[in-house]
């Protein structure tokens, strides 16, 4: 048991460090109604990774990482450019296209190469369990670094979420910012999916705020409460899944706290009007 314990400290640090970072980006996400931008930068990112690999680099090297961020970035751009003024076009729908694109464009790349599917579906999946403490360290250094651009640039990012029409009523450069927004998110998505895998890293982005924007309004208080329900479920879903796979359990627990605080919001709101 006392190694079992030992076995969780990585990976529950791993959490930790996620958790921080995915509850503040993912009320943004939320606000924006952009939810699965994520899911396409990720995509994105493992495309970078499909032509390092293509490349002959090492997946897990820093060559094939700096590939992967490369393609976010022109990701970040392209979300950017995606979004305009006063149109019928929801920003959502280019997103979802961006996605399919690029996940069809890795399977192009990976197709003559069944090592390369592995690595993919390795992106997939994650291996938050294997997570070394240089790359909990690396993560937690990349996020700071992440938040401290959103802490200095606080106020247009704040704007064009919370207040869009008031952002371009006001001529702050919505499409500027939305660049530098998506890309520091693509830095994230980047390092995130190495550790924890696409699925864990969009329930990590989404549901903690999707839960809290349930019973809460004020945006510091929703970022605590994500916060601490994702380390919770984090460590809760490592511990349960000893001899399970970790990403699929911790999703699994996620998606049961966000059933259960649907039908306490729901059941709530019921006994308030009957009183």
């Amino acid at each position: 048991m006392i190694a079992h314990y030992h076995y969780m400290l990585l990976p529950g640090a791993a959490c930790l460090v996620l958790a921080g970072i995915l509850a503040y980006l993912g009320i943004h996400v939320l606000e924006r109604k952009v939810i699965f931008v994520d899911l396409a930068l990720a995509q994105i990112s493992a495309l970078g990774f499909a032509f390092a690999f293509l490349a002959g680099r090492d997946p897990h090297s820093p060559e094939a990482y700096n590939y992967s961020l490369a393609f976010a970035i022109v990701g970040a751009a392209l979300f950017a450019l995606s979004r305009f003024k006063k149109s019928n076009q929801p920003q959502e729908a280019f997103i979802g296209v961006i996605y399919v694109v690029s996940a069809a464009a890795a399977i192009l790349v990976v197709d003559k190469s069944p090592q390369g599917a592995e690595h993919i579906k390795e992106l997939l999946e994650g291996s938050i369990v294997w997570v070394t403490g240089r790359e909990v360290a690396k993560a937690a250094g990349i996020y700071a670094a992440v938040g401290a651009i959103h802490y200095l640039f606080r106020k247009p990012f704040f704007k064009i979420t919370f207040e869009p029409d008031e952002a371009e009523r006001t001529g702050i450069r919505i499409r500027g910012w939305d660049f530098l927004f998506y890309a520091t998110f693509g830095i994230v998505v980047t390092s995130a999916v190495q550790i924890a895998g696409v699925l864990l890293v969009f329930t990590f982005l989404i549901v903690p705020s999707l839960v809290s924007s349930l019973f809460f309004e004020r945006f510091c208080v929703r970022l605590i409460f994500g916060w601490a329900l994702s380390t919770f479920i984090g460590i809760v879903g490592l511990w349960l899944s000893y001899d399970r796979p970790s990403g699929p359990m911790i999703i699994t627990l996620m998606g049961a706290a966000l059933l259960f605080s649907m039908l306490i919001k729901q059941w709530g709101g019921r006994l308030l009007r009957t009183k």
